[in-house]
């Protein structure tokens, strides 16, 4: 399975070494062909605005789309969660997502930067261990469509999120040393969905 990191603004290196040591070989991405090459795609969290923007720029923006609307098997972090929902509340003007994940989220719903914050939740992949998730300026999930998935709350606020080949984090997993996000994403959405395709 090839795994890419879009590389066009955020935490993509923590990504990829999160990945890596999931036991993936990732590579970043930010050309069509690389595009084309890959099997599961992670949006990394950033500017989901920017990166919306400069995907547009490198010519890949309906390219992405287009993938994600096929079934490849995708994970955003925060802005990456912006990048997947179809709906996007307090959005700047103009403002595009890739879509294809069935929800309604609110950029910035738990303040400015200033008001970022780490809490240990509750994670449904099977296991009661607590997981702890960074918050950056993080949207949350004011509206869950059919087929998806709740798999953590905060405040009765959605924070991660899965629909069939898709999964979504309001927090930065790849900025805490802990992979079990990563390790889910890998296991439980992208292998099965490839494993389907074959």
């Amino acid at each position: 399975m090839k795994v890419g990191v879009l590389a066009l603004q955020g935490d993509v290196r923590e990504h990829i070494s999160s990945l890596i040591t999931c036991g993936v070989d990732p590579v970043p991405v930010r050309r069509s062909a690389e595009i084309d090459a890959i099997d599961a795609l992670v949006l990394p969290g950033g500017e989901s605005t920017t990166i919306a923007q400069l995907s547009e720029v490198f010519g890949i923006y309906d390219q992405i789309r287009d993938r994600i609307a096929q079934g490849m098997p995708v994970y955003g972090s925060c802005a990456g969660m912006i990048l997947l929902a179809n709906e996007i509340l307090d959005a700047k003007q103009g403002q595009k997502s890739f879509g294809g994940l069935d929800i309604t989220v609110r950029r910035n719903a738990f303040g400015r930067q200033v008001d970022s914050f780490e809490s240990d939740i509750t994670f449904d992949y099977g296991s009661a261990d607590l997981i702890r998730a960074v918050f950056i300026r993080a949207p949350w999930v004011e509206r869950v469509g059919d087929g998806v998935q709740v798999l953590a709350s905060v405040d009765k606020h959605p924070v991660a999120v899965r629909s069939q080949t898709m999964l979504a984090t309001s927090f930065h997993p790849e900025l805490t040393g802990d992979y079990r996000i990563h390790r889910y994403f890998i296991e439980e959405v992208a292998r099965p969905a490839l494993e389907k395709v074959k």
